[in-house]
């Protein structure tokens, strides 16, 4: 029923976790009715909305961050000081390789920590390192910082 199907399209892109689209779920309408004065194409849209919002409510929804493949090439000198940057932005480092003179640091990183970090290597090495950085996958954001992120949200609704 594309009536039903635009409120829970509507539903999805305002999201119910502080207002970030719902991704990657499926809907099955099992059952409906039909009324000759009540039933309207308005009616049934606000009633997919309403059914998709209580069932994402039941499911107990979670906010993914983006997660960034980032390889940093810097001095030897500076490596300690580079791996330690990247564990406080969250970071997973998963190896290092030797590179004539420097070393390579392959990491998993979230998107969010990632702003400013080319000023912040270039403080950190002299202007020495080097980095690029891609998508990779998507993590569930820890609870703290979901918290925190909806909480804000809800704030900035409020005012």
């Amino acid at each position: 029923i594309p009536a039903i199907d635009a409120g829970i399209q509507g539903a999805m892109l305002s999201g119910v976790c502080a207002g970030y689209p719902v991704v990657d779920v499926k809907v099955t309408l099992y059952d409906g009715s039909y009324h000759e004065v009540d039933s309207s194409e308005m009616a049934f849209k606000i009633a997919g909305s309403m059914a998709f919002k209580e069932a994402m409510r039941k499911a107990q929804p979670t906010l993914l961050e983006p997660i960034m493949k980032v390889c940093v090439i810097v001095p030897d000198e500076y490596m300690g000081d580079v791996i330690g940057d990247l564990n406080g932005r969250r970071g997973q480092i998963q190896g290092y390789e030797m590179r004539s003179g420097a070393q390579q640091i392959d990491a998993f990183v979230p998107l969010a920590e990632m702003f400013g970090y080319a000023t912040d290597l270039r403080s950190r090495t002299q202007g020495r390192g080097q980095y690029t950085m891609e998508p990779s996958h998507y993590i569930e954001l820890p609870k703290s910082l979901q918290e925190k992120l909806i909480s804000k949200r809800a704030g900035r609704e409020n005012a």
